[in-house]
């Protein structure tokens, strides 16, 4: 691990890290899912499809009870239906950013610290949420990465290493991934980051974040901070 003096980016999550969403996307998930042929509890919805891209979390779900040559087509259909129900239920969701989360923001932007956020959501879902919270580019963040901006998703490093092309950070040593999954941790991994950092307010517990090894666990945002000045 890097010295944390010399992080110079951090990525960070979206649902369950910095925005309080009430796990709508999951239980919606768990919905559609259960219609096209699961019997899943949202914990295991949570453990399962936290954090993956989400046409991908529903075909990992559905795999594991649907027949291979139905499993496509169900999978298909279910995705675009998950689109339709997640899009009306954040028309009028009233949505707050995760304890700790601007106030960490404004602190990294003040010290020259990159702040981007990434996402399993597609650039649409996300840009809404963004939107609802009044964050912008260049005031509270300095980029927005979605899963279909890149080839692949979660835990392929794809987003991380498009967000430092983007922002001109060369040497992953000096990011940080921070998240509330494991799948979050194994990303970070992937490209090779510096600092990797779960955080439990959001899909997983404390133990299966532990699963994937990352060098702090915190209990929300504003302790990450403190890392930092150590």
């Amino acid at each position: 691990m890097t010295s944390n003096k010399q992080i110079q980016l951090v990525v960070f999550d979206m649902a369950g890290t910095t925005v309080d969403e009430g796990n709508v996307v999951y239980k919606t998930l768990q919905q559609v899912v259960n219609k096209y042929g699961g019997n899943f509890s949202l914990e295991t919805v949570l453990e399962q499809g936290g954090g993956k891209e989400k046409r991908q979390a529903i075909e990992d779900l559905l795999g594991s009870v649907v027949q291979e040559a139905e499993l496509g087509q169900r999978v298909d259909r279910a995705f675009a239906e998950f689109k339709e129900q997640l899009a009306a239920a954040y028309a009028d969701l009233q949505v707050r950013p995760c304890p700790g989360t601007e106030d960490l923001f404004a602190f990294l932007r003040k010290q020259g610290i990159r702040v981007v956020l990434n996402t399993g959501y597609n650039k649409a879902t996300a840009q809404s949420l963004v939107d609802k919270l009044g964050w912008t580019i260049g005031q509270e963040i300095d980029l927005l990465v979605t899963a279909d901006m890149v080839e692949n998703s979660r835990p392929a490093p794809d987003m991380i290493i498009f967000a430092m092309e983007q922002l001109g950070v060369n040497d992953p040593s000096v990011v940080a991934k921070i998240g509330d999954t494991a799948i979050d941790i194994e990303e970070g991994r992937s490209a090779g980051c510096g600092l990797l950092v779960g955080v439990t307010t959001g899909a997983q517990t404390h133990s299966q974040i532990a699963g994937a090894q990352p060098h702090h666990i915190i209990d929300d945002l504003s302790a990450f901070s403190v890392l930092l000045r150590h």
